[in-house]
């Protein structure tokens, strides 16, 4: 007969869960690599679907790296209904880790090429949360670590390869001025989140999403403000709602391919009737740039990336009138494409 002992010794024998079945698999081409997912869960598997279904396949080099995601959904951990506490960052012996709770977390190991997301039953509620907090720490980290990408809070848009890196702080006017590109027909790479290759200065992203306020819709005519707000809203942090609009529906033009950066603008919440455009000094844009992105001015490639970058100029733009006014000061270094009708 078995001993009570003999018991806990079977129940307790893969304390790691090492022994999980991931039964179901699928790849995306995400930021110049090709991401391998495998999951316990077809919801966990479906969330990374609506992330990254329908992507372009930007490649950087001739071989696109590989990475594996491990989504791991376990019993529900029992945590406090509502919004999740957000995501606390730790590193050490080569791993990058999330935390929000005992339950929910990511690790990371660039050098492995792999990560683990696990999510509780209970956090399934959250779906936004866990794809973006979750799922994308653990995509931007590999991809950025696992290709020497310089990682940027910034937006991209362009045309025919060419691209420019729009800066700046939080109200400045990326979301909406890519919003007036994306009508526009430009190519859109990203919205808030660009990784750069400092050696070339080749910029990929995720076109997958725009968010805007509903205060970028004032300028927009009826058809073009009832194709936005057809998309649903979602509900950031801060507590501002923003509509979720899906640059793969066919209205507008993800980036088909990395964007060579032709120009780097930071973007000026400063309204004027004048010149729109200002070139920066180099000692200027240095400064301005490791002040508008402190996390990025830590990484390895920051100081090849500035120095690349400044070579091709560095600009202030103020608001025009209009966003396509302020978008039309652009057009030295964009190629327009057809317009969406």
């Amino acid at each position: 007969m078995a001993t009570t002992e003999s018991f806990e010794a079977h129940e307790f024998a893969d304390p790691f869960n090492e022994r999980m079945r991931l039964p179901y698999a699928r790849s995306w081409p995400v930021l110049g690599a090709s991401f391998v997912f495998a999951s316990n869960s077809e919801a966990l598997l479906a969330l990374a679907a609506v992330a990254y279904d329908g992507l372009p396949a930007h490649r950087l080099g001739a071989v696109p790296p590989v990475f594996h995601v491990e989504l791991r959904l376990v019993p529900g951990g029992g945590g406090q209904a509502g919004e999740p506490p957000p995501v606390r960052t730790s590193s050490g012996g080569g791993m990058l880790v999330g935390i929000v709770d005992a339950s929910n977390h990511v690790v990371v190991s660039p050098a492995q090429r792999r990560a683990v997301v696990t999510v509780s039953e209970d956090r399934l509620a959250n779906a936004y949360h866990v794809r973006y907090e979750l799922i994308e720490f653990a995509v931007y980290l590999l991809a950025a670590r696992g290709q020497d990408l310089v990682s940027l809070h910034a937006a991209c848009l362009g045309g025919e390869g060419r691209g420019v890196l729009l800066l700046g702080p939080s109200g400045a006017g990326k979301s909406t001025l890519t919003l007036q590109a994306a009508l526009d027909g430009y190519d859109v790479m990203a919205e808030d989140g660009v990784f750069v290759d400092p050696r070339h200065l080749r910029a990929t992203g995720v076109p997958n999403y725009l968010h805007v306020t509903d205060d970028s819709l004032v300028w927009l005519d009826g058809p073009s403000r009832r194709a936005v707000t057809a998309f649903p809203r979602i509900r950031r942090r801060s507590g501002v709602e923003k509509f979720e609009i899906d640059l793969r529906s066919g209205l507008f033009r993800p980036a088909p391919q990395p964007l060579d950066i032709v120009a780097t603008i930071m973007l000026s919440p400063q309204r004027t009737d004048g010149p729109l455009l200002e070139p920066l000094a180099r000692d200027d844009a240095m400064v301005r740039l490791a002040a508008d992105q402190p996390y990025a001015a830590r990484q390895p490639g920051w100081r090849r990336f500035v120095d690349t970058a400044l070579m091709r100029g560095a600009w202030v733009l103020r608001r025009g009138p209009t966003p396509r006014a302020t978008l039309d000061a652009l057009a030295p270094w964009l190629t327009l494409q057809e317009a969406v009708g």
